[in-house]
């Protein structure tokens, strides 16, 4: 099975992108999670893009914030699908700034991204990218996608007999 990397520009950024992890042991991906720095650890962020495609990845997500310049340089660097989250960080600007820096790609450099803190949405869809061409993940995710609208039909009941409307 492919894995995803799942990178970010600082440490402090995991409390976000933890959704991404978590939601991709879910569906029993393998994730690899670290640290790459498009400005701290330029070298670094050069050899991952590079290289990711041999190493087992399948898609990569990239969340930074600020700036955000992580997202758009690894898919500049990598022929992987790269979905970008943009968090809300201690130097930005309501996070404004790091959603356009990662959604305003030019031409050729595909970023997907997802909602500012989004990281969750960001694990399903790389999740729903690799179901596409194996089943067994195509699996979990349409049992999850089933168990969101149970959730929705069981709160719609319970608010039903809670206000007696129907």
């Amino acid at each position: 099975m492919k894995k995803v990397g799942v990178i970010m520009g600082s440490k402090s950024d995991l409390p976000v992108m933890q959704d991404a992890i978590d939601i991709l042991k879910n569906f029993d991906i393998e994730v690899e999670v670290d640290i790459v720095s498009a400005h701290r650890t330029p070298e670094k962020l050069f050899d991952y893009g590079k290289h990711a495609h041999t190493r087992g990845f399948a898609v990569i997500i990239a969340g930074a914030g600020g700036a955000a310049h992580l997202p758009g340089m690894i898919a500049s660097l990598s022929p992987l699908p790269v979905i970008g989250v943009p968090v809300k960080s201690s130097n930005s600007i309501d996070g404004w700034d790091s959603v356009l820096s990662i959604l305003q790609m030019p031409g050729g450099v595909p970023v997907a991204t997802v909602a500012l803190n989004g990281a969750k949405n960001a694990g399903i869809l790389a999740a729903q990218i690799i179901g596409s061409s194996d089943t067994s993940v195509l699996d979990k995710i349409l049992s999850y996608k089933e168990a969101l609208k149970q959730k929705v039909n069981e709160s719609a009941k319970d608010l039903n007999e809670t206000t007696g409307l129907k």
